[in-house]
């Protein structure tokens, strides 16, 4: 690429980042979106996205690939695969440099690096993921029909996902490590009073196994220190978000989760800098907040530079 002098450069290539980077190139700003993996970030992992606006169904790699088309038809240059290495932000001349030796600059940075769920990490945790262990209900709830799953967690989002799991699997049991919750009492009634859900306190699971999908997992007493192993067919994983917001961490305010603070224009604490998506502080991530947020970024980005 010639140019390494642009108008916005877009840090990350998930739906925030594209949609971001389509509105800007659309409006003939000079746009440069950089991605450390390929484009569409963690819906590339979803099989299936049934909830998305203008499609009954869709892959989440279709999906990304349509997005980065649509970014790339209207001038948005995308570096994808690349190794972020540095980023000088408090400038009023933005640096970003990557694979340890090309420097692009900017007048704005739209922070869209996302998050990734937290992980047990646990043996076979990966081997499974996409086939049988999963992070998001409203993505493959659907594909547990009259299936018995796991939930693991005991706040809000395990129990009030357990809840809505309960429309699709025979038997949801929720495996949690202690023997309270750290929801609130709303999620904790819900879940008790609903004939479908069962408990496993005390406890955590210490891996999983199968052969081309998840067929079993052990289930550890964190009491006793027995552990059995238990046929299943999925297991839902909601023990807490890890915003990838650690490359920012000196120059970028954010709270005790490590989530990018911003108002309402999704400023963050450096003027020029913007945030988008899974990696700002915010209550609900899907793909259509995330696109939303794109939205937001990249139209007080542009009014940014020209004032």
């Amino acid at each position: 690429m010639e140019n390494k002098n642009f108008d916005i450069i877009i840090i990350g290539g998930g739906p925030a980042g594209l949609t971001a980077g389509i509105y800007l190139s659309r409006a003939k700003v000079n746009v440069l979106i950089v991605n450390e993996g390929i484009s569409g970030g963690q819906m590339v992992l979803t099989h299936q996205i049934a909830n998305y606006p203008g499609f009954e169904n869709i892959s989440g790699y279709a999906l990304s690939k349509t997005m980065e088309k649509q970014a790339k038809a209207f001038g948005c240059n995308i570096l994808s695969n690349v190794n972020l290495t540095k980023v000088s932000l408090n400038n009023e001349i933005k640096k970003v440099e990557i694979n340890s030796k090309d420097i692009y600059t900017s007048k704005a940075v739209i922070i869209a690096t996302g998050g990734k769920s937290r992980e047990l990490g646990v043996i076979g945790e990966k081997d499974f993921a996409g086939k049988g262990v999963s992070y998001c209900a409203t993505c493959d709830g659907d594909f547990f029909q009259n299936k018995e799953i796991f939930v693991v967690g005991g706040g809000n989002s395990a129990l009030e996902e357990a809840v809505s799991l309960t429309q699709y699997a025979s038997k949801v049991t929720i495996i949690h490590e202690f023997d309270y919750f750290q929801a609130n009492n709303h999620a904790i009634e819900e879940a008790k009073k609903n004939s479908k859900i069962d408990f496993i306190l005390n406890s955590t699971i210490t891996g999983f196994y199968g052969e081309e999908s998840l067929k079993r997992a052990t289930v550890k007493n964190l009491k006793t220190g027995e552990e059995i192993d238990k046929n299943i067919d999925g297991v839902f994983i909601f023990i807490g978000y890890v915003p990838q917001s650690e490359f920012f961490k000196e120059q970028i305010t954010t709270n005790s989760r490590r989530e990018i603070i911003v108002d309402k224009n999704l400023t963050t604490n450096i003027p020029g800098v913007f945030a988008a998506g899974d990696v700002i502080e915010k209550r609900y991530r899907q793909i259509t907040t995330a696109v939303s947020d794109g939205t937001v970024a990249a139209l007080n980005a542009i009014e940014f530079i020209q004032k």
